[in-house]
């Protein structure tokens, strides 16, 4: 579809927890386009400026299909954008859009994090272009591109702000919901729990900061060899929609079985919880259950969340699901096994070793055809900036909206030769 900016007309259904997609929408609206925004709950609509332009949705999840088609066909809808697209009503309005030829916006978190975002058209994760796009095709598309490798900058992201924002947007949802009695969470926990939940991870982070430092010095500092588990959250759409686990429970014990059957007996087992980890998954019982059940006493050592770097520096591989942390395995060229479908599943980087053999003698990624796939992502979905921070979001501005008017989709753009310019993030010494 190709239209000018002014006849742009953009939809907007749920982004992140603050005020990025309303920033968003005031940036393209100086850019000539029209954008209206579909809420779902109270917490949608805090973080929305423009009254006039805010859409409440009252109805029941059965009803969304035809109220969002009605919609598009009202507003002459000519973009879409989302964040995240396998949440039902995300899913439901991406499937009605592309039969309407309207252009999907999918914004994620970073494939390469901490301090970049996924911004791709039509789907992320196991539904982006990336999974039907091969090594040689990134290749072909980089040689149109003559800028160095970027460094990646040492700096952490959002965290604060990201949980800050979410203890706000569940309140809402929780408290002063009055007006949506129809909406139900697309997770399985109830509202309230979910913002429980924050709360009490927003004043446990002194506590669990120090325990996680004790425990990651005692690690380091062990002197035995390790291999590290990447967990993700219980909820997480990767692991629930492209993942071959019920649970994380069932992921750990087949990961338990591999490491008692393949690993050496003076190798020990790191598992790493998410940095957003809540609790609302018992991780410490189910870890005591399988390390009595394996017979794997003394050797198994649990970390709560936290940076992933200090970890793998002395790590000799790591498995997950499909966790985009695996991202900074590769970049240091460490042995991966990986389950579920995910971007970085290329056969150059993921072992294909059964999980007994990969403890005991793990393959190694080829690490300069990562350093390619990495540049080609720098060069196309991955902006840099955030959601969260003030800071973070500015950065994202500077790019992000400029590619969503762009006439072709980062990958698209760059195999063209017609991408704009990227100034990437560089540490300065």
């Amino acid at each position: 579809m190709s239209v000018t900016t002014a006849s742009r007309r953009f939809l907007f259904l749920q982004g992140p927890h603050g005020p990025f997609f309303n920033r968003l929408a005031r940036m393209l609206r100086a850019a000539g386009a029209d954008v209206w925004r579909v809420g779902f709950n109270r917490g949608d609509a805090l973080f929305w400026g423009d009254r006039d332009s805010y859409i409440p949705y009252t109805g029941t999840q059965e009803d969304w299909a035809g109220c969002c088609a009605d919609l598009f066909q009202r507003h002459a809808i000519t973009d879409l954008a989302v964040y995240g697209d396998v949440r039902p009503v995300h899913a439901q309005a991406i499937a009605l859009a592309k039969a309407r030829g309207i252009t999907v916006h999918v914004f994620e978190e970073g494939y390469l994090r901490p301090y970049w975002v996924t911004y791709e058209r039509n789907g992320t994760n196991g539904n982006s272009e990336l999974m039907d796009m091969s090594l040689d095709d990134m290749r072909r598309a980089l040689e149109k591109c003559d800028l160095e490798l970027p460094d990646p900058p040492a700096h952490w992201g959002d965290m604060r702000h990201h949980i800050f924002y979410g203890a706000i947007y569940h309140f809402c949802v929780m408290a002063l919901n009055g007006q949506y009695r129809n909406f139900r969470p697309h997770r399985d926990l109830s509202v309230g729990q979910e913002f429980r939940l924050y709360l009490k991870r927003l004043w446990a982070m002194p506590l669990t900061s120090l325990e996680r430092r004790i425990a990651s010095w005692r690690i380091r500092n062990g002197g035995f060899p390790y291999h590290l588990v990447l967990l993700q959250l219980a909820h997480d759409s990767s692991f629930r929609a492209h993942g071959p686990f019920d649970s994380q429970a069932q992921f750990l014990e087949t990961v338990f079985e591999g490491f008692a059957r393949g690993a050496p007996r003076h190798h020990h087992l790191v598992i790493k919880a998410h940095p957003l980890e809540d609790g609302r998954m018992p991780l410490r019982g189910i870890i005591r259950k399988l390390t009595a059940a394996y017979g794997l006493q003394g050797r198994v050592h649990f970390v709560r969340g936290g940076k992933l770097a200090l970890l793998l520096n002395h790590a000799r591989s790591a498995v997950t699901v499909n966790s985009t942390a695996a991202q900074q395995v590769l970049w240091r060229g460490m042995p991966l096994k990986a389950f579920g479908r995910a971007v970085f599943e290329k056969p150059e980087f993921v072992s294909t070793q059964p999980l007994e053999q990969f403890f005991s003698a793990p393959t190694r990624p080829d690490a300069r055809a990562y350093r390619r796939y990495r540049h080609f992502l720098l060069e196309t979905s991955q902006v840099p900036g955030g959601y969260y921070s003030l800071r973070g979001r500015r950065q994202l501005m500077r790019h992000v909206v400029d590619m969503m008017l762009a006439a072709h989709d980062p990958y698209t753009a760059l195999r063209l030769g017609d991408a704009a310019p990227r100034q990437q993030l560089r540490m300065v010494p």
